[in-house]
């Protein structure tokens, strides 16, 4: 077991969005272990990015993403579903990594049971990902280099002809050039 350290997520948001894939982002519940490989990503990069949550500032609900990288920003979406971002760059430049979407591996009848869905459906999307491994507000500001709860590990490489790079989605508030931009990142199938 290798967890990703501090300075894994110290480093420029788009190469950390890029190097997640392939990683093994696990949950621990009690002595269950939920698991599976990060397979999509989309990079939010501070306030210069009018996407980005920090874009106008810092408030209560996006502090997390001032502060240390390798922590997890989780945030409430559409008052239905949370979504798990991951902090990079230096404290104080307020970056993060959305993970959009896992191949699970392990606790798979667990993730079944929580999101009422199994194959394709379990775990494809940023919200069903939270669902299946029962990440909540509780994990707002979570140290993931403590190996603790929830964490990411080395698992393995994905070469770099293999990713797909993409525009974001859902994000139809930003300005153009931010919305046309390729930080949606994909293992291809």
């Amino acid at each position: 077991m290798m967890i990703l350290d501090r300075e894994f997520y110290n480093r420029p948001t788009l190469e950390v969005a890029r190097d997640l894939l392939g990683k093994k982002l696990i949950r621990r519940i009690g002595g269950t272990e939920l698991s599976g490989i990060i397979i999509e990503t989309e990079a939010y990069c501070g306030k210069e990015d009018s996407a980005c949550h920090a874009h106008r500032g810092q408030t209560l609900r996006n502090s997390v993403m001032f502060g240390p990288p390798g922590c997890a920003y989780v945030y409430f979406s559409y008052g239905m579903h949370y979504l798990l971002n991951l902090v990079t760059e230096d404290e104080g430049n307020p970056c993060a990594v959305l993970l959009r979407a896992i191949e699970p591996l392990l606790g798979l009848t667990e993730m079944k049971v929580r999101r009422k869905r199994h194959g394709k459906e379990l775990t494809n999307g940023p919200a069903k990902l939270c669902q299946a491994l029962a990440i909540d507000k509780f994990f707002n500001g979570w140290d993931l280099t403590k190996g603790s709860q929830l964490w990411v590990e080395n698992y393995q490489r994905v070469e770099s002809q293999a990713i797909l790079s993409k525009p974001r989605v859902g994000i139809d508030y930003a300005c153009k050039k931010d919305r046309e931009s390729l930080w949606r990142f994909l293992i291809k199938s």
